[in-house]
């Protein structure tokens, strides 16, 4: 590492707190990345910055570099594609308005689908909401806490495989951009743009292809290739997709505390990468532990 890098390896760029779908506190999961051994990690929650304050102050306390970010909701077609914001302007009046938009279609959703389930099950709203953190982007995967603390699934997993997945008749989508339209909110807040584990299934896999170029050209920073969710075929191909628009590799955990199997630090970015990502952006800065 250059000296004159203030952020420390290893980068772990794609963690979740409870102020979306991960088990821990902002603060608890910073304090998680120092004992796991990262340098810096970013916090990036689905469609909200509201753990940033909390985790800014514990990455000070405990010595590890902050990105703050947000995973955002955006959906091409019939797919969802989630895209990767970093160092954004929070109060972006317009970013801020999807956001608040998306927010609000997640939560009609999954009302939506507690009804239809409760049609067939013992599950409730309120079993819903006592899974979930005030303020909190409410999602699935609170409706898949809700199955476990009603003994309907073992986990999350077997709530997805289950339950909730599309083919159980449950499902339904909710509102999202497109995600070109994302990518130029995210830069016109200041923020750098990384969609996230874009090769898990072929149909998405095709069509993000055929739009690369023009996500390039509309501000697109990177691929978050290093992921456990993306196949080896797929990881190929991104690393020739990026390498043909000229765009940067990450690689991230995906953390979520016990909601998910994967752990902190699992694939990490390169210290370059990180470094021109904090060139590019102009909306916020990283906390320096």
């Amino acid at each position: 590492m250059s000296s004159d890098r203030l952020f420390r390896e290893p980068i772990d760029l794609h963690t979740h707190s409870r102020v979306s779908d991960g088990t821990e506190t902002p603060g608890d999961l910073v304090r998680a990345a120092a004992a796991a051994g990262l340098g810096t990690v970013a916090i990036t929650d689905h469609d909200s910055t509201g753990g940033w304050a909390e985790a800014s102050v514990a990455a000070v306390e405990n010595g590890v570099t902050l990105i703050p970010g947000m995973e955002l909701s955006t959906r091409l077609g019939w797919a969802s594609v989630h895209l990767l914001a970093y160092l954004i302007d929070p109060a972006d009046e317009a970013l801020l308005a999807e956001t608040t938009r998306i927010r609000k279609a997640r939560l009609q959703r999954a009302e939506d689908m507690v009804e239809r389930i409760s049609h067939d099950y013992a599950l409730h709203w309120d079993d819903v909401l006592a899974q979930t953190e005030p303020g909190a982007t409410v999602g699935r995967p609170h409706i898949a806490d809700a199955l476990v603390a009603n003994g309907l699934a073992h986990d999350r997993s077997e709530a997805f495989a289950g339950i909730l997945h599309w083919q159980a008749g449950y499902y339904q989508p909710h509102y999202a951009p497109d995600p070109l339209d994302a990518i130029r909110l995210v830069v016109a807040a200041g923020g750098v743009p990384v969609i996230a584990h874009p090769a898990t299934r072929s149909r998405t896999d095709v069509a993000l292809e055929s739009r690369l170029a023009e996500y390039a050209e509309a501000g697109l920073f990177g691929l978050e290739v290093d992921h456990r969710e993306n196949t080896p075929e797929g990881k190929l191909r991104l690393r020739r997709l990026a390498a043909e628009h000229g765009l940067r590799l990450t690689g991230s955990s995906d953390y979520h505390g016990e909601g998910k199997p994967n752990r902190l630090g699992e694939n990490t970015t390169a210290p370059e990468v990180l470094e021109a990502l904090i060139a590019r952006a102009t909306g916020w800065s990283p906390v320096y532990g």
